[in-house]
């Protein structure tokens, strides 16, 4: 049985970086196998094998593959203990916000992807920018008197949901307008180990050692 950790993914996707940051908090050596994107390797019957939603990101660990970047999250959390949360309760609510982050964070990721990537009819971008802008307004809300989102750490809730919304920015969305946003992301980004997704996810195949 391999027992190291190999993760799919691509350059440009949050998804990607997700599994990949916890990696990097955790200090956990890994494989990283570059999936391009843009050339449609996504679709490809290799690595269809792996996935069969044809997504990033994908992990291989200990004979299982497990992919959707949330799952993934949840499952490094058990395996390796870490950023798990500290008590029963705090466990089921780290996962309560990452099911909640594919539903409304997830906006953020779609007003940078129209921004970026795919051009839409301005009616669509004015339908999802203030789903994003709702979202962002909740977690500052809820951040307010709060270091992390769940109990006194860091947990995969903080990771999931900073995860996805790293590049908003590119969307259009400046951070400063969330001061409680902000000031949590500086404190992931004091963390040992921290790195954003373009300084992170590599170009092309890379074995990824703790920095």
């Amino acid at each position: 049985m391999d027992d190291r950790f190999t993760v799919y993914g691509s350059f440009t996707s949050s998804s990607s970086y997700k599994p990949m940051l916890f990696l990097a908090l955790a200090r956990l050596p890994y494989a990283f196998k570059s999936v391009n994107l843009k050339t449609g390797a996504q679709r490809m019957p290799g690595f269809l094998a792996v996935n069969r939603y044809g997504q990033v990101p994908a992990l291989c660990h200990g004979g299982l593959t497990i992919v959707q970047s949330n799952v993934i999250l949840d499952y490094l959390a058990r395996i390796t203990g870490r950023f798990d949360g500290a008590s029963e309760g705090d466990r089921w609510r780290a996962r309560e916000w990452l099911s909640w982050e594919a539903d409304a964070i997830q906006n953020i990721a779609r007003v940078r992807h129209f921004s970026r990537f795919r051009a839409v009819d301005p009616a669509v971008m004015a339908h999802v920018r203030p789903l994003a802008e709702a979202a962002l307004d909740f977690m500052d809300r809820w951040l307010e008197n709060r270091s992390w989102l769940v109990g006194n750490a860091c947990s995969i809730a903080d990771i999931g949901c900073w995860g996805r919304m790293v590049f908003m920015a590119e969307g259009g969305m400046e951070i400063e307008r969330w001061s409680n946003v902000q000031a949590w992301s500086r404190r992931l980004m004091a963390m040992p180990g921290f790195a954003m997704p373009y300084d992170l996810i590599p170009k092309r195949d890379q074995e990824m050692l703790p920095n």
